[in-house]
């Protein structure tokens, strides 16, 4: 990765991100010595432009920001990092910076979709989702056939809990069969929006 820290004296802004909720946590300045902690330990260290010198977010509070993904813009001289923070990452005790609060929402289908990409791809011994594609397409389905009366049975006769979970389930298997299938849960949101009338 290119990254042009002469344009700005040495340092380039890093756009710091939720990987799973997608909202932008913080901003901060890195010199090549703090992007190259960053990668080196996973964690997210800033070159501190009032103190001078190097430091790494969460080293006091605890509250880490966990490195998922670095990208570089077009024109190399500004950072997208990917994070997941271990607790408010202000230091006001905010979830951001600008006093947005970081809740997982939609989004995290997203971040489970990519988990059990990595499942189908890696095949881990002792892992559920494993077992589900080494079952077959048949099998997969059926569980997802299995999982929609379940959620249809705490729909009318059940309670309001046991219908999330049972719908949650039949969430997870759904995305399984998809994956199974060569497609990703998003393809089905691109298909309700053309579907969309308002």
């Amino acid at each position: 990765m290119e990254i042009d820290f002469e344009k700005m004296g040495g340092l380039v802004p890093a756009i710091i991100q939720d990987n799973v909720t997608r909202k932008v946590l913080m901003l901060g300045f890195m010199n090549r010595e703090a992007y190259d902690r960053t990668v080196e330990t996973g964690k997210v260290t800033f070159y501190s432009r009032t103190r001078k010198c190097l430091w790494t977010k969460g080293e006091t509070s605890g509250n880490f920001l966990n490195v998922k993904d670095i990208l570089v813009d077009c024109d190399n001289d500004t950072l997208l990092i990917k994070a997941r923070p271990e607790g408010p990452v202000c230091h006001t005790g905010a979830d951001t910076c600008w006093g947005e609060e970081n809740s997982t929402d939609l989004n995290f289908l997203s971040y489970l979709q990519d988990f059990i990409d990595r499942r189908f791809k890696e095949m881990p011994e002792g892992s559920y989702t494993t077992s589900l594609f080494k079952s077959g397409v048949n099998r997969m389905a059926q569980k997802v056939g299995e999982e929609a009366v379940e959620t249809v049975i705490e729909a009318t006769n059940g309670t309001d809990d046991r219908l999330i979970y049972e719908a949650s389930d039949l969430i997870y298997h759904l995305i399984v069969l998809l994956t199974s299938k060569g497609h990703r849960i998003e393809e089905l949101a691109t298909e309700l929006v053309k579907r969309h009338k308002e």
